[in-house]
């Protein structure tokens, strides 16, 4: 079955760099657009980054010029590096593996979450 994992969370100061990883096994990588999500503590989930299985990324404006997204050659792996980061980018962040086409009924996978914190 599909499991989605992501590491490299943690406690930073303003201006520090975390990298995010992600790998997702099982998905149909091809097909697969892959990115990152975060939700600070309420009930809102937003878009962070995504890149699709052909490689074109999309970012928040809130994180344009900080934050690059990438993946390797089979797909299945997916990084965030984030630059520059405030303290506003405090949350858990969440990898999203799903169809490149959004009316696809293939499914969309999740995983745990690893919590980023930026402060003093």
């Amino acid at each position: 079955q599909v499991h989605v994992v992501e590491s490299g969370g943690g406690s930073v100061q303003p201006g520090g760099s975390l990298r995010l990883s992600c790998t997702a096994s099982g998905i149909l990588s091809s097909i697969y657009t892959m990115g990152w999500y975060r939700q600070a503590p309420g009930p809102q989930r937003e878009l962070v980054a995504t890149i699709s299985s052909g490689g074109s990324p999309n970012y928040a404006d809130s994180v344009k010029g900080r934050f690059s997204i990438s993946r390797n050659n089979a797909n299945d792996t997916v990084w965030l590096q984030m630059d520059s980061l405030k303290p506003e980018d405090t949350a858990v962040y969440y990898c999203k593996a799903g169809p490149d086409n959004i009316d696809s009924r293939a499914p969309t996978f999740w995983g745990q979450g690893t919590q980023v914190t930026v402060s003093l």
